[in-house]
């Protein structure tokens, strides 16, 4: 059975090294847009929690408050 011309070691390498390389600028626009969904996800979460402490009339450092000493009455 007749093949195509093999390619030489350096084509292969070169190949992969290209291959690598663009897999890497894929891997960073992932991770990019990772990192914009958290924020996006933060931000809604900390829209929803001044949502709520508006309706309860409260302060950030009022519900700060009352989270302390929740903590502090949680770890004695």
């Amino acid at each position: 059975m007749a093949r195509g011309q093999r390619k030489s070691l350096d084509t292969k390498i070169m190949e992969k090294e290209e291959l690598i390389a663009s897999l890497k600028v894929r891997v960073q626009s992932e991770e990019r847009e990772l990192a914009e969904l958290k924020r996006e996800k933060r931000n809604q979460e900390v829209e929803k929690i001044t949502a709520m402490l508006e309706d309860a009339n409260m302060s950030v450092d009022e519900a700060r408050e009352i989270l302390a000493q929740h903590v502090a009455c949680a770890t004695v």
